[in-house]
C-alpha cells in the first residue's frame, strides 16, 4: 500500500507530493501521518522526536488505544481502582474489539458488543466497560489517532438485574449479635453494624483513634469515641471530606473493644517478634492489615453461628446498610442525623442506597387518612 498526499507546489510550480509505504493500508497511513507531523515541526524540532517504529503503531488499534489508556491515563488512580479496569478491559473489550483498528471502530460494533454482553453481565458492569471504551477512545482522539470518539454515541443497554443490596432486620441483627459472641470477628462486626463505619475506614483503624475510657471530667463530657480519620484508600484518605468523622461509641462497642484487645495482646506475646508493630485494631495472626478478603471469610465464617442467618446471602459492607436502616425504622432519626453518622456528603446517598425500609407496609397514608375520618365521626 501506498498513501500519498498533495502538499500544493514549490516555488518552481512544481507539485510537492509526500508518499509513505506499507504492508497495509493502516500502516502506510501511519507512516504518511508521520511524515506530515515531522514536517510541520520544522527540522530543528524534528531531529530531537524520536521516529515511530516501523509497523503498525501502538494506538492503530482499539487495543493500543485501551493499553495507552490503562498505561498512562491513569496515573491519578488508585492502584486498585487501575487493576479493576485493567481486568474488565482484559476480559470484555480486548478479545472482543481490540484487533479493530480505531478508524474502522463504529457505532454497530459498539452497540452489537454491549448488547452480547448485556446477556451475561450487569447493567453497573456494562456501564463500567462502556466507559472504559469510551475513555480509552477518546484519549486517542485528543492524541490525534482517529478523528472521533463513537463510543460516546453508543447508549448502555440494561444488564442482567445484579444481586441487590439489603438490610438485616431487627430480629436478625440480635441473631447475628448473639451468635458471634466470642468470635474472633465479634468486635469487628459489633463495632460495623453499631456505628456504620464502612469496612475500608476499619481495617486501618489504630488504637491511638479509640478512645474507650472518653474523658467523663471534660466540660461537656466527652463519651467513648473512635476517630474515623483514614481509610485503606490511596494516602489514607476517608472516601470524601464528609467522611472524617468522629463517632460516640455505643456500650456494647466498648465491651467488644475491651475484650478484643485483651485477646489481642495474649496474641502479640505469642507471636512474639514476628508481630508486626503496627498498632492496628483489626490484624491478622501477624499483627498486619486485613484485606478485604480476609475480612470477607472471617464474616461469613462466624454469621455461620447465628441462628436462621445464611452466610452466603450476606457481605460485611451490609452491616453499614443495616445500620442506617434500623436507624431510619426503630430508632427514629430523620435521615439528616444519619447521613452525618456515616459520612454522607449528602441526603441523597443514605434515602437512595442504603436506607432500606424494613417496614413491609407503608402506613402514612393509612394512619392519616383514619384520623381525618376519626374528627369527621366526632363531628
Amino acid at each position: 500500500w501506498i498513501a500519498s498526499v498533495s502538499l500544493g507546489y514549490d516555488a518552481d510550480g512544481k507539485r510537492v507530493v509526500k508518499r509513505a509505504s506499507g504492508r497495509t493500508k493502516t500502516e502506510a497511513k501511519a507512516k504518511l501521518k508521520e511524515l506530515l507531523r515531522l514536517r510541520e515541526m520544522g527540522p530543528e524540532e524534528a531531529e530531537v522526536v524520536p521516529a515511530m517504529p516501523a509497523g503498525k503503531e501502538p494506538e492503530g488499534t482499539v487495543g493500543g488505544a485501551v493499553e495507552n489508556w490503562l498505561r498512562y491515563g491513569l496515573t491519578d488512580k488508585d492502584p486498585a481502582t487501575v487493576a479493576n479496569y485493567t481486568t474488565l478491559c482484559g476480559t470484555h473489550i480486548l478479545p472482543a474489539l481490540g484487533h479493530l483498528a480505531l478508524h474502522e471502530l463504529h457505532v454497530d460494533h459498539v452497540d452489537a458488543w454491549l448488547a452480547a454482553k448485556a446477556k451475561v453481565l450487569s447493567t453497573r458492569t456494562l456501564k463500567a466497560i462502556h466507559s472504559c471504551l469510551s475513555r480509552a477512545v477518546q484519549r486517542a482522539v485528543v492524541r490525534d489517532k482517529v478523528s472521533r470518539n463513537v463510543v460516546a454515541l453508543c447508549t448502555v443497554p440494561p444488564g442482567r438485574p445484579g444481586r441487590p443490596s439489603k438490610a438485616l432486620t431487627y430480629g436478625q441483627a440480635k441473631a447475628i449479635l448473639k451468635g458471634i459472641e466470642g468470635d474472633p470477628m465479634e468486635a469487628y462486626i459489633v463495632l460495623s453494624l453499631l456505628t456504620g463505619a464502612r469496612t475500608e475506614e476499619l481495617r486501618p483503624l489504630t488504637w491511638d483513634h479509640v478512645h474507650l475510657e472518653g474523658q467523663p471530667d471534660a466540660e461537656p463530657p466527652i463519651p467513648p469515641h473512635i476517630a474515623v480519620w483514614r481509610s485503606v484508600r490511596t494516602g489514607g484518605d476517608t472516601k470524601t471530606h464528609r467522611s472524617r468523622r468522629t463517632l460516640a461509641l455505643p456500650a456494647r462497642c466498648v465491651t467488644a473493644l475491651r475484650c478484643h484487645r485483651a485477646a489481642q495482646e495474649r496474641q502479640r506475646k505469642q507471636a512474639g517478634g514476628s508481630w508486626n508493630q503496627a498498632n492496628l485494631v483489626f490484624t491478622s495472626a501477624t499483627g498486619t492489615e486485613l484485606d478485604a478478603a480476609n475480612v470477607r471469610r472471617a464474616f461469613r465464617r462466624a454469621i455461620a453461628k447465628a441462628e436462621g442467618i445464611n452466610p452466603h446471602e450476606w457481605t460485611s459492607r451490609e452491616l453499614r446498610t443495616s445500620f442506617v436502616s434500623l436507624l431510619s425504622d426503630r430508632g427514629g432519626l430523620p435521615v439528616e442525623k444519619i447521613a452525618q453518622l456515616v459520612g454522607h456528603a449528602s441526603t441523597s446517598t443514605t434515602e437512595r442506597i442504603y436506607r432500606k425500609q424494613i417496614r413491609p407496609v407503608i402506613q402514612t397514608g393509612a394512619v392519616a387518612i383514619d384520623r381525618v375520618f376519626a374528627q369527621e365521626r366526632a363531628r
